[in-house]
């Protein structure tokens, strides 16, 4: 684990705990609510031109439409807004 990874599991499993009214023998499961949170957050990172997202997105089968051509024209935008 790395220095800001381990850090920042540690800072949130600390606030959890903290949440839940200090309770006594539930470490682990703060360690890995943090753990699982740092995973998320890790899978949502984006590349400053976001083009690792837009991957991402497509292998996910979540990227619904891709304009080659460039952004859709005015009266397309007109058509979908009367709808």
């Amino acid at each position: 684990m790395s220095h800001t990874k381990d850090a920042w599991v540690s800072q949130r499993a600390y606030s959890l705990w903290e949440s839940e009214g200090r309770p006594d023998g539930r470490g682990e499961s703060h360690w890995a609510q943090a753990l699982k949170e740092f995973e998320q957050l890790e899978l949502t990172k984006a590349s400053p031109d976001g083009n690792d997202l837009i991957e991402k997105l497509k292998a996910a089968g979540r990227l619904m439409r891709v304009y080659d051509e460039g952004p859709p024209a005015k009266d397309d935008l007109q058509l979908k807004a009367a709808r």
